[in-house]
């Protein structure tokens, strides 16, 4: 029978990265099958219970777990057959785009769409609003804190359209209230903030249509997250920097506060262009001064960028944690670039364990259904066609979006540092959350449920509540597996 016993080993993993990597679950002996992969079972030999590999392709008894279909496959395919006309990639991409398009609206309920004001979200408006014969329902979230508002420019964007544009604004009591749901939401700990706005306009755009489509996966495949142009110039310095020499950075940079960069960045603000302007300084500078002291190769960089806790081990309880395709790199294909590498395992680990998690419990929670027009299989292939050229290029990802989408909207409604969707959660902690934080977060508590050393988690806390810095998406992964607990 299922005993509902807590795996403390994916309980490592979940702290590391906000979520439970596939085929790991919070349960133990139980497995998640991982995208693209096939369970198969003989009904004649139920009777047994085989203890399963975790790694397609695997047999045993009367069970058999194979590929359908291969990312892996898809990459090297694509490195050795890259076209290299940058005209003949536009046609082929934009053409592609309209196909996947015109088969997700295929429907008999109504439609629309997420609008961030982002080159992915934006690009899909544009050409589903070009086939279209109506205004399309676009829809939007916004802060009042302006660091964290992108309505205004999906607004702009929608505008241009002329699109039929709704937008909610959203503050730290509306959120509030969504927070005691998200357990209820997710079948396991996650921890990603943004799906408290996702589910505010999941759970908005369902009041006027049933089905809706996003931007999702243009970052994986066209080089859109900050990591992937910014992180191999950041390798480029620490290689450089003798190892001794590291530390001593690492350990100059953590005596300044987030409050001190962030006092510097307004000043700079009134002295720089904009397009110089650094936005949340002092959280990159802090995250680069963690990866000064701890990394060895470029792709420890990258998994130091995607770990919440750099060692969870030290604080989940009787835990040993086990390993990802993060750490097993004689399963990665040959990606002499360290900018596709990461886009690669972005694109099997965060994508589908993340992105896609979240968008999904989220809508699925108000009953909206939603869909992915850049995951179509053709799109992906395609993509991995390209050259890293048409997609970073003078520091900026998706240089080939950005070119198709600028036939359809003006550059300047476009061009700004990449903010993703995020929340103000870093302030919310030290203020309207705080009550419920600390409730979550009380030491007796913690050594009474036994998952926890408490001692790094409340210096966090503390940490995070005196400005020390701000450890926001560290700490919403214990509050999350807390809210959870409880709710279970």
């Amino acid at each position: 029978g299922f005993s509902n016993e807590i795996d403390r080993d994916s309980l490592t993993l979940y702290l590391r990265h906000n979520y439970v990597p596939a085929p790991y679950s919070i349960y133990k002996n139980i497995l998640k099958l991982e995208p693209g992969c096939l369970l198969s079972l003989k009904l004649e030999d139920t009777a047994s219970r085989p203890s399963l590999k975790l790694r397609a392709p695997a047999s045993e008894g009367s069970l058999r777990l194979t590929h359908w279909w291969s990312l892996h496959e898809v990459v090297e395919h694509g490195r050795a057959s890259r076209i290299t006309d940058e005209n003949e990639a536009l046609v082929l991409l934009e053409s592609q785009l309209r196909e996947s398009i015109r088969l997700q609206l295929a429907a008999d309920v109504p439609l629309g769409v997420f609008l961030s004001g982002g080159v992915d979200s934006s690009l899909i408006v544009a050409l589903m609003q070009s086939e279209a014969n109506t205004p399309v329902s676009t829809y939007t979230i916004g802060f009042s804190e302006a660091n964290y508002d992108e309505a205004v420019y999906a607004r702009s964007v929608a505008s241009h359209l002329q699109t039929d544009h709704t937008e909610l604004y959203l503050s730290a009591a509306v959120a509030q209230e969504v927070i005691p749901l998200l357990p209820t939401l997710y079948d396991e700990p996650f921890a990603d903030s943004s799906q408290i706005p996702t589910f505010l306009v999941a759970q908005m755009a369902k009041k006027y249509v049933t089905v809706a489509l996003s931007g999702d996966a243009g970052d994986e495949l066209f080089a859109g997250y900050n990591r992937h142009f910014k992180a191999p110039g950041i390798w480029k310095i620490i290689s450089k920097v003798p190892t001794g020499s590291r530390q001593l950075i690492s350990k100059a940079i953590n005596v300044f506060s987030p409050q001190t960069f962030s006092t510097l960045e307004q000043g700079l603000s009134y002295i720089l262009p904009k397009r110089w302007q650094i936005t949340f300084l002092g959280d990159k500078l802090l995250t680069l001064a963690n990866c000064l002291g701890s990394v060895k190769d470029s792709d420890d960089l990258y998994y130091s960028l995607v770990s919440e806790w750099n060692n969870p081990g030290e604080i989940v309880i009787g835990e040993k944690e086990p390993t990802t395709l993060l750490t097993r790199r004689s399963e990665w294909p040959v990606l002499p670039d360290f900018e596709e590498r990461m886009m690669y395992l972005d694109a099997m680990t965060y994508l589908p364990d993340d992105i896609l998690v979240k968008v999904d419990r989220a809508a699925m929670g108000v009953g909206l259904e939603t869909r992915v027009p850049f995951l179509d299989y053709r799109i992906v292939e395609l993509a991995w066609r390209l050259p890293l050229s048409m997609k970073i290029n003078h520091g900026q990802g998706k240089q080939i979006l950005r070119d198709i989408l600028y036939k359809y909207v003006p550059r300047k409604l476009i061009e700004r540092p990449k903010q993703g969707f995020g929340i103000p959660l870093g302030d919310w902690l030290r203020g309207p959350l705080r009550d419920w934080a600390e409730t979550l977060l009380n030491e007796s508590l913690l050594k009474r449920q036994g998952f926890f050393n408490s001692e790094p988690i409340l210096l966090r806390w503390k940490e995070h509540l005196a400005y020390k810095h701000n450890w926001e998406h560290s700490l919403w992964g214990v509050l999350m597996f807390q809210a959870w607990l409880e709710n279970k």
